[in-house]
């Protein structure tokens, strides 16, 4: 029963946080001192601002898995969105800017505290297929 409690817990938790953080990225409602941080980090988050695209897709996907992961539905599909944000969080925290890395850390192993929960769940997408070959359509008009 501990296990299941856990859980909830870890999944409240971790959809909240990225909930909370999606909807000020995409309201604009805090902003992120990057005083501290080394050069290359600076460079790399101020490459993904100035893309114009990748922080508002980022801030809709983690808002939305978030709100996924708070009310439970969907919360597999949740974690799958979330894996690529939580890898990029991990490796610019290790990699560019060591002093958020323990946060970095957290995240990812709730995430694959959270995976490895739903395992039942992604067990379909990660079994191997053996069937017919598909035909390829013919470009030939006959």
């Amino acid at each position: 029963m501990t296990i299941k409690y856990l859980t909830v817990a870890v999944r409240i938790l971790f959809g909240a946080l990225f909930a909370f953080s999606g909807f000020t990225k995409l309201f604009g409602l805090g902003s992120q001192s990057m005083d501290g941080m080394p050069a290359e980090a600076v460079a790399f988050a101020t490459a993904l601002g100035e893309s114009g695209f990748i922080m508002p897709i980022t801030a809709v996907v983690e808002l939305v898995a978030g709100v996924m992961l708070l009310v439970n539905r969907f919360a597999p599909l949740a974690l799958a969105l979330l894996a690529p944000l939580v890898v990029g969080i991990f490796g610019f925290h290790v990699l560019l800017a060591p002093s958020g890395a323990a946060v970095a850390v957290v995240l990812a192993v709730a995430e694959l505290y959270l995976a490895w929960a739903y395992r039942e769940s992604f067990k379909p997408m990660l079994m191997p297929r053996h069937s017919q070959p598909v035909p390829l359509p013919s470009l030939s008009k006959s």
